[in-house]
Formats: structure tokens, C-alpha cells, sequence
């Protein structure tokens, strides 16, 4: 049976009641039309009433979906419940959908990328965390606000203008500064009806690592050419002028003094390849300190001897700790290159007779650490950041006349770095320096 039918056939049979009812008090035609108009309005205050229960039911419904229909006559009763099986079914669309979302927009969040999406207007609607850490934006705030507004930079402000969405945008990012530089590359990609989404990746370290490439190509090559240079130039000399026996061999000295410069180089920049490109050493192989301390030793005075030629002072060397029974884990070639670096530095760069002390030195914490000081001109604060910098020299002329490479420090830096160890450096003009390696408890194995 239809609702319409059910509601016409209750509002007859009041109807019907009235009359019958008239009927039997013998009231006439009159009566009769009256009880027909009672009966009417009984049925449409019974279905006022009813009407009112469902509408009341529908409001606290909006907020309590699973609030039961009222006892209501079959129609609407019925319609409640199908009301009722739609929303809930509506609900759990809602909740999927925005479940949906809320996952979406967690995988945005976590990208590495920055996200902004953008209307017809080129006002923010949206933008993730990395978005504003790359802009210097407010998720909240700056919502609704022109793009153009809170990003100046020309080049953006052109592509926008201009519509070039197909080429990518390389930019200095609002929050970048001296120390912490950011350089971003953005694009823009249309979708929709005129939306756009403003695609944003931090390239610092890749320009980074680029300039640090081509300064290292730089380095090396203009590092080679100079005993290259002067080889041939030997050679041509040799082969063009003649030379007494004297004149040939000191030529022939310089010429081996090149190759030999050539050589050492050629070592340094193998020994960085080899580290950077080799797994860090376990603490499974252990070096006893005073043996390597031993061979640090005969080869620092070697090289004073050498440097110092034979009728001049050599340096004075101490070695502190050379009785301790302690051990070191790690690689023991590595160490002692990278001992000997410091010391070599130290010896080079103190005028002979100067004092060069190394000492192993244990400390409270179970670590221990390597102290080279000595006694040369010092170094000034502004050059201490970048000492372990390839290539990088405090005095070029005087670097290279020492037979220097500038790859010292950096194989430094590396191999301590590959023994979880730090290196710390502390000098000033005329007060001599000062190396400090310091190496975790976890390499270090205290001697009974």
C-alpha cells in the first residue's frame, strides 16, 4: 500500500467515523456535514502531531544519527528509516572520504618536496609543512593571500606573469642567510580550470656539491700544471742549452723535486678517493698506542733531519705517553697517516729549532685523544673553519714551498671521521698550534 493511499484512507474513515457518528444522534444533514469537518480536523491535528514528532526527530537526528525514529504511523515511519539508512550510509562515505584526505594530506605533509596549491586567483588554498619552511610561510595565515604578495622574487613574479609554466625557476629562498643557505627550484604546474600547483626542491647541496667540483677539478688541475710547467721547461732547457755537469744536476734536482711533488699529490688524492669510498673500520683490530707512537716518532725526526739539512738545528721533538699500554681501535695505516699529517704540518710549518710536542693524553670518560702542538707562527681565526677544506691554504707560496699538497687535513678530517673522532683546532698569530683528535671510550681499550 502506497503512503498516499494509507493517508487518504485514514483521513475517509475519519471522516467516515464523523458522519456515522452524526448519523446515529439523528442530527440531519447538518450534523452530518459536522462530524465529517470534525473528523477532518481530527485527522489533520493527528497529523500535525506526527509531523511534528518527525520533524522534531530529523533535528536531534542531525546530531545524533542513531537517535531511533518515534512511534509513528507505517509512512512515516518508514521514511524515517529509509532517511535514517541514508545518512548512515552518507556518514560512512564522509568518514572514508575523509579518512582519504586526511591520509593524502600526511603523505603531502611528510614530502621532502614543498607543496603549495594555488586558485584561479593564484591565492593559496593549501600548502605544506616543507612549503613553508622553504617560503618563510604560515599555513594558516597567509591562506587565502596572493602568492605574489608574500613572494617578490622577480623571476617568480615574471612566470606568473608571462604564463611560462614549462620551465623551472631557480631562486634564493626568503629564509636563507649566510651561514645556512637555501636555493630552491620551483615549478609550476597547471591542472583544473586555471589552478595551479607550486612545486618547490632544495638544490643547496647540489649546487654545493657542483661548485665544490668544479673547485676541486680547478684545484687539481692548476696544482698539476704548476710542476708540469716547470718540468717542461727543465726539459727544454736540457734539451736546448749547454750545461756544464753542475748546472745539469741541480736542474735535474728540481726536476725530481717536481715529479716528486706531482707524486705526493697524485698519493694524497687516491688516499681520499680510497676513504670516501671504503667502508669505516670496526673496532675488531687493535693498535697498541706505544707502537705507534714509536714509528711516529723515527718518522718525525727523519723528516726534521731532512728538512733541516745537515748543518742546521732540527726541531725539538717530545713524545708524551709513549709508555701507556693502551689501544686504539680502528685501521692502523689510516691512523698513523693521519697522526702523521698533524705532525708533518707541525714540522713543516715551525722554523727549525721550534718546539713540536705530541702526547697521548686518556681521559675520565674512557675516550682518549692526540695532542700535536708546537711552536710555529700561529694561524688566524678566520682561516680555522676551513683548514680541513681541500686545497684550502693559509699562505699558498709558503704552503707549496713546504712541499705541501693542501690534502693533509681533509685525509685528517676524514680518517677521524671514520673512527667517530673529532678534530679540534685551536691557535692564534705567533702563539704556535695546536691539534686536537679525540677519539669515543668505544676506541679506546685502557692497558692493564
Amino acid at each position: 500500500m502506497s503512503p498516499l493511499f494509507s493517508r487518504m484512507l485514514s483521513l475517509l474513515l475519519l471522516m467516515t467515523g464523523g458522519a456515522t457518528l452524526a448519523a446515529l444522534a439523528d442530527s440531519g444533514s447538518t450534523g452530518a456535514a459536522l462530524g465529517v469537518a470534525v473528523g477532518a480536523l481530527v485527522w489533520l491535528a493527528w497529523d500535525s502531531w506526527c509531523a511534528q514528532k518527525f520533524a522534531r526527530w530529523l533535528h536531534r537526528m542531525l546530531d545524533e544519527l542513531d537517535t531511533p525514529p518515534p512511534h509513528l504511523d507505517g509512512p512515516r515511519r518508514e521514511a524515517a528509516e529509509r532517511i535514517q539508512r541514508l545518512l548512515r550510509k552518507q556518514r560512512l562515505e564522509t568518514e572514508e572520504f575523509e579518512n582519504r584526505l586526511h591520509n593524502l594530506q600526511s603523505a603531502l605533509q611528510a614530502s621532502p618536496n614543498g607543496l603549495i596549491i594555488l586558485d584561479e586567483q593564484r591565492c593559496i588554498e593549501w600548502c605544506n609543512r616543507t612549503a613553508c619552511e622553504h617560503f618563510g610561510l604560515d599555513s594558516q595565515r597567509d591562506l587565502s593571500q596572493r602568492i605574489t604578495h608574500l613572494l617578490r622574487t622577480p623571476a617568480l613574479v615574471k612566470s606568473f606573469a608571462a604564463h611560462d609554466f614549462l620551465n623551472a625557476i631557480t631562486l634564493e629562498s626568503p629564509r636563507s642567510t649566510v651561514t645556512h643557505p637555501l636555493r630552491l627550484e620551483v615549478r609550476l604546474l597547471p591542472y583544473g580550470q586555471g589552478r595551479l600547483l607550486m612545486l618547490s626542491r632544495d638544490i643547496t647541496a647540489i649546487e654545493q656539491a657542483e661548485a665544490m667540483r668544479r673547485d676541486f677539478v680547478a684545484n687539481v688541475s692548476h696544482e698539476i700544471r704548476t710542476p708540469l710547467t716547470v718540468l717542461a721547461g727543465f726539459v727544454e732547457t736540457l734539451q736546448t742549452l749547454p750545461l756544464n755537469d753542475d748546472e745539469q744536476a741541480d736542474m735535474l734536482h728540481r726536476m725530481a723535486q717536481q715529479a716528486e711533488r706531482m707524486k705526493s699529490l697524485v698519493d694524497d688524492l687516491l688516499t681520499l678517493s680510497r676513504l670516501e669510498g671504503s667502508a669505516p673500520p670496526g673496532t675488531n683490530e687493535w693498535t697498541p698506542i706505544h707502537a705507534l707512537l714509536g714509528r711516529l716518532d723515527a718518522d718525525a725526526r727523519a723528516l726534521s733531519a731532512h728538512l733541516a739539512g745537515q748543518n742546521a738545528p732540527g726541531h725539538e721533538l717530545v713524545f708524551e705517553g709513549m709508555d701507556t699500554a693502551d689501544e686504539i681501535a680502528g685501521s692502523a695505516s689510516e691512523l698513523q697517516s693521519a697522526f702523521f699529517n698533524l705532525i708533518n704540518n707541525a714540522i713543516r710549518y715551525t722554523p727549525p729549532g721550534g718546539k713540536i710536542v705530541v702526547s697521548w693524553q686518556a681521559q675520565i670518560n674512557g675516550g682518549a685523544r692526540i695532542v700535536v702542538r708546537d711552536s710555529g707562527p700561529g694561524i688566524a681565526p678566520e682561516h680555522i673553519p676551513r683548514l680541513t677544506e681541500r686545497f684550502y691554504r693559509v699562505d699558498s707560496d709558503r704552503s707549496r714551498a713546504s712541499g705541501g699538497t693542501g690534502l693533509g687535513l681533509s685525509i685528517v678530517k676524514h680518517v677521524l671521521q671514520r673512527h667517530d673522532a673529532t678534530l679540534a683546532i685551536d691557535s692564534a698569530p705567533s702563539k704556535g698550534a695546536c691539534f686536537t683528535a679525540t677519539f669515543p671510550a668505544a676506541r679506546v681499550r685502557t692497558g692493564k
